[in-house]
């Protein structure tokens, strides 16, 4: 039986704070650009899949939604006071990269099945620079057991040196582009099939992104881009 998840009260007094607070940071700090909010399937419950290049990126979108996402970090996260501080009162929720997490699974499945939206990195870590790296089948692993759609999402501009070229007040150009939702097929057959299954849809999830991104951020996937106005996915 699914459990009924729900957002403890600290964790949604931070946020009340910190979004904004994060959102006027970038407004301040740099120029600001989003397409695609009207893809955004606002009140059901759905996974925001995003490339990741470095600590920057994640809260400019998780700032400018339009609504509180959930959001699956590494538990390297939890590790340093300052990272603990930010995903630790936001409420992230804990993924051990490398690993069979059975809890991570249940706890996925249990924010999405109580109708809250989750955001995660399919690539598992951060890429440092542009160009996405081959994406872990994790995510397909977990819409294996709830079926919501995936809204993917491309980030330009967060690269390593944001905060120096922010700081020096130069103003970065910081990009959102959100495309439409879809769903992944089922993944059927067992073994080895089933294995290959998934990362074929994590594949899938990838090249909607790298659709979002220009070409020198693709990396791995320049050559698997699914355009939005194609039948895949």
């Amino acid at each position: 039986m699914t459990e009924k998840y729900s957002v403890p009260l600290k964790n949604r007094v931070f946020r009340s704070f910190a979004i904004p607070f994060f959102r006027l940071l970038y407004r301040a700090l740099a120029r600001i650009r989003i397409t695609g909010m009207e893809n955004v399937p606002v009140g059901q419950p759905y996974v925001v899949a995003m490339n990741h290049v470095s600590y920057y990126d994640p809260p400019f979108v998780m700032s400018y939604w339009p609504e509180t996402l959930e959001a699956i970090g590494a538990s390297e996260l939890w590790k340093t006071r300052w990272q603990n501080l930010l995903v630790g009162n936001y409420g992230g929720i804990k993924a051990h990269r490398g690993e069979y997490d059975r809890e991570l699974i249940r706890v996925v499945v249990n924010v999405l099945n109580s109708g809250y939206p989750l955001i995660i990195a399919p690539e598992g870590a951060r890429t440092r620079r542009p160009g996405l790296h081959e994406a872990r089948p994790g995510i397909a692993f977990m819409l294996e057991r709830v079926q919501v759609p995936v809204v993917p999402v491309g980030v330009v501009g967060s690269t390593d040196d944001f905060a120096a070229r922010a700081f020096s007040f130069k103003k970065p150009m910081i990009e959102m582009h959100i495309g439409r939702p879809f769903f992944l097929p089922p993944v059927e057959g067992r073994g080895n099939e089933r294995r290959l299954a998934r990362q074929k849809n994590t594949d899938r999830v990838m090249g909607h992104i790298a659709a979002l991104l220009p070409e020198e951020y693709r990396g791995v996937y320049a050559d698997r881009v699914i355009p939005e106005d194609s039948n895949e996915g």
